[in-house]
Order: C-alpha cells, then sequence, then structure tokens
C-alpha cells in the first residue's frame, strides 16, 4: 500500500461507553485507551507516517463529573514520566507538541508538559500531536489574538494569507490533515482541527476508541489508499 496519509489526526472516542459496556469505572476506559495509543503510533510508524494528532481531551470535557475528572488528572500525571506511556513513545522515535491550552489543568501538569514535549528522541521517527485542553474555535481565536498582538494594520492586510494564518495555528509545525478518524459511532468532527481537516478524508467507525488497536487502524489506512484525492484537480490515486 503506497498511498499512505502523511499526517492522521483521530478523535479518541467512546471511552466512557467502554467502561459502561464492561461493568468499569469510566477511567478504566481511558487506562484502555493508553495501550492503543501506543500500538497506534508503533503502527504509525511502521507505516512511516509522519504526523499523528491524538484528541485527549476538549475545554467542553471540563463539565464532566469532578470526580471523573480528578481521575483523569491523576492518570495524565502518572504518565508524564519516563516509564509512562509518553515517555516510552520518545524513547521509540516519537517527538511529542502540546495543541491547546493547559489554562485549567493543575500547576504541576502545565509545568510537567512543557518539559516533557521539550525532550527529543534520539532519532525522530514521527511526530505526535497531544490535543489537550483543545477544541478548533479556541485554536483560531487564540491564533487571532496572537496575529493581532504580534502585527499591526496594515502589516497583517499585507501578510495574510492561508499559509500565513497557518502558521498562526498550534498545528504551525505540520501540514495539514490527510486522513481524520472518529471512533465511537459518532458522524461530526466536534470541532476538532477545523482549519486543519478542511481537504481531509473523514473515517467514521463504531468501534470504541480502548478496542481500536493496530487492526482497526490499518482497515481505516486500506480505506483510505482507495479513495480518489481530487483537491479541485483532476482524478487522480495516490
Amino acid at each position: 500500500m503506497n498511498n499512505i496519509p502523511k499526517h492522521i489526526a483521530i478523535i479518541m472516542d467512546g471511552n466512557r461507553r467502554w467502561s459502561v459496556k464492561h461493568g468499569l469505572p469510566y477511567v478504566e476506559g481511558h487506562k484502555e485507551s493508553l495501550k492503543r495509543i501506543e500500538e497506534i503510533i508503533e503502527l504509525a510508524v511502521e507505516k512511516k507516517v509522519k504526523y499523528l494528532t491524538l484528541w485527549a481531551w476538549s475545554t467542553k470535557n471540563w463539565k464532566r463529573n469532578p470526580e471523573f475528572i480528578k481521575d483523569i488528572i491523576k492518570l495524565f500525571r502518572e504518565n508524564l514520566t519516563e516509564k509512562g506511556i509518553f515517555g516510552r513513545a520518545i524513547k521509540k522515535g516519537a517527538k511529542l507538541h502540546h495543541i491547546g491550552t493547559l489554562d485549567k489543568w493543575p500547576k504541576d501538569i502545565q509545568q510537567k508538559v512543557p518539559k516533557l514535549i521539550a525532550k527529543d528522541p534520539k532519532n525522530k521517527v514521527i511526530d505526535v500531536n497531544l490535543a489537550l485542553g483543545y477544541e478548533g474555535r479556541d485554536e483560531i481565536i487564540r491564533s487571532i489574538k496572537k496575529l493581532v498582538s504580534t502585527y499591526k494594520l496594515p502589516t497583517i492586510n499585507s501578510k495574510l494569507t492561508q499559509e500565513f494564518f497557518s502558521n498562526m495555528l498550534d498545528t504551525s509545525h505540520c501540514p495539514d490533515v490527510d486522513l481524520m478518524i472518529r471512533t465511537g459511532g459518532e458522524l461530526r468532527t466536534s470541532g476538532f482541527l477545523i482549519w486543519q481537516i478542511a481537504n481531509a478524508e473523514l473515517y467514521f467507525t463504531k468501534t470504541l476508541f480502548p478496542d481500536f488497536g493496530k487492526e482497526a487502524l490499518q482497515k481505516a489506512l486500506n480505506n483510505y489508499s482507495k479513495r480518489e484525492r481530487r483537491l479541485g484537480g483532476d482524478s487522480k490515486k495516490y
């Protein structure tokens, strides 16, 4: 399969429903999801995908039950170590990036995340974006504020192009998304990477994310490989 997407983005949905299905506390679904994240990164590297964006926590998720949020914070904190999933990913060649805002996270996490993403793997094979405290409209508003605070009129008018604005986004270090996957059965993008998925192929699956491992990702890649990517031009497959 030659036509591999350069950038895959995944809405990792269905964790709580998986927990309910198995009669477990909500956080257990997220624990199981960490295993799938490792598998997905491994397969992405194997297939030579260069960029992977994982939506781990939306700004809207702060509305959820306080006890559940407390469990999620604890789980995330436990994995911000060398032995945690993110530390292991770095050792395997992943360069981590954070997109979104950490404003509502505890102070220790606000301090640990920048330190974690500052670490470079010895041999980088993939860039992994962790969308944490992320929502697409929020990103665009933050990017506009960044733009107007950095440049003044008429400088903005002379500089403002799609490419220039893309460089103001959280994802300025990577190309637009080629394949956007949503697990869990919902048929919407929920404000995920609004700008970046404008020309992406969309793939929806009923599989809950804790069950979305290498085989499921391979199925999505096979589906992508059969699609025609015209992008306004002549019909072609690649």
